[in-house]
């Protein structure tokens, strides 16, 4: 027997003051101490006005970990949420290889023993999380679960990740200036944040959300990879993950950066991750434009919007822009923990109204997969 899931409470954590564009790199640093060309092309494009990264302007170090970024998040619920059963977890980066980031966030907040389950990925591992606290407690294994979606991205993003990279490429570089931009666009892309929801078996407060449905879906079976770290590809365009590599080369090839194919990007992420799943959807769950009342696209960036938007009108699904609701430009793209703290804005803004229905979309480059989230304010 299964029994309904509510949404009940969220809370966002974002370190420091907001970064303008101007600032970012006072902050992140200039590889080879020139101010990117791309950096004005590139935030034109996505929007984004200001972000937040957890770096101690003072030392140009990290201030936290992601363990103690997500922890502050799930503080942030309130201290009176009772027992937690369950607390599921999901970032692209977490602080170490292994343990696993789960049980470092369970270690910060010191809760007497529960169940732990970290989810790894890119943009989804946030919405696998509270999948997999969705089910805990819709299977009646757990009373209250804990989902969270975080990511400490800038260590990744500082000058002097590319230093090495730069001086080896130097001749290269002054015929190309850009390092190559797979790596260099993502600095003026990603931020850092981490969100949380909690889940009851039974709705609180003046305004819960019923959790209807979460359906994830990967399309790794028909492209490659898009998006990593932690690796490189080969002269066929396969991925080799860094214990391929000499360690001696991670620094020359700046193998841990994270990089992102473009091109392969535009080509295929509207059709693979909201066109094709969200047919199959409007099918199988009776979705219709006239009954969704919030729709909340993580975007990477503005440029997507319109063809999101146009996607909708051809699958049968035109939600209108007024129904649309993201905190890109202010909150920056914060990976996994995007849909939270878009959530989060837009529970304790006031403008959810009982019966309102919300349709979360989270789209991940990875290896092309995304995810759809169902929910009805009570």
């Amino acid at each position: 027997m299964t029994t309904d899931v509510f949404l009940t409470r969220t809370a966002a954590h974002l370190p420091f003051e907001p970064v303008s564009n101007e600032e970012i790199e006072d902050v992140l640093g200039r590889v080879g101490g020139k101010p990117s060309r791309a950096r004005r092309l590139i935030l034109r494009s996505n929007g984004i006005v200001s972000r937040h990264y957890a770096i101690d302007r003072a030392t140009g170090l990290p201030a936290m970990s992601n363990a103690q970024l997500t922890a502050q998040a799930v503080r942030a619920l309130g201290e009176d949420i009772g027992r937690v059963d369950c607390l599921a977890t999901g970032t692209s980066l977490p602080d170490q290889l292994l343990p696993n980031h789960g049980v470092m966030v369970h270690g910060e907040l010191g809760w007497p023993r529960l169940e732990v389950v970290s989810c790894a990925g890119v943009c989804l591992a946030g919405a696998a999380a509270l999948r997999h606290a969705w089910l805990a407690v819709r299977a009646g294994e757990a009373e209250r679960a804990v989902a969270t979606g975080s990511e400490l991205v800038s260590p990744f993003l500082m000058a002097s990740h590319f230093e090495a990279e730069h001086a080896h490429k130097v001749q290269a570089l002054e015929q190309h200036p850009e390092i190559a931009f797979e790596k260099d666009f993502l600095r003026w892309m990603l931020s850092d944040g981490a969100g949380a929801v909690l889940l009851e078996r039974a709705p609180r407060g003046p305004l819960s959300l019923r959790v209807d449905w979460i359906e994830l879906s990967s399309a790794a079976h028909e492209l490659p990879v898009c998006m990593y770290a932690g690796g490189e590809r080969d002269e066929h365009g396969v991925l080799q993950g860094y214990m391929r590599i000499p360690p001696q080369q991670w620094q020359a090839q700046s193998t841990f950066a994270i990089k992102q194919d473009v091109r392969l990007l535009n080509e295929h992420i509207v059709r693979a991750t909201l066109g094709e799943p969200l047919r199959a959807l409007i099918d199988r769950r009776g979705l219709r434009a006239a009954q969704i009342d919030w729709f909340l696209p993580h975007l990477s960036s503005h440029y997507f919007a319109g063809p999101l938007q146009q996607c909708l009108e051809e699958v049968g699904l035109p939600i209108p822009r007024e129904r649309w609701f993201t905190n890109l430009a202010t909150r920056g793209n914060t990976g996994s923990a995007s849909p939270y703290i878009m959530l989060d804005e837009l529970f304790r803004s006031g403008r959810i109204e009982r019966g309102h229905k919300l349709l979360m979309f989270v789209p991940e480059s990875g290896r092309f997969g995304s995810g759809f989230i169902h929910l009805e304010a009570v």
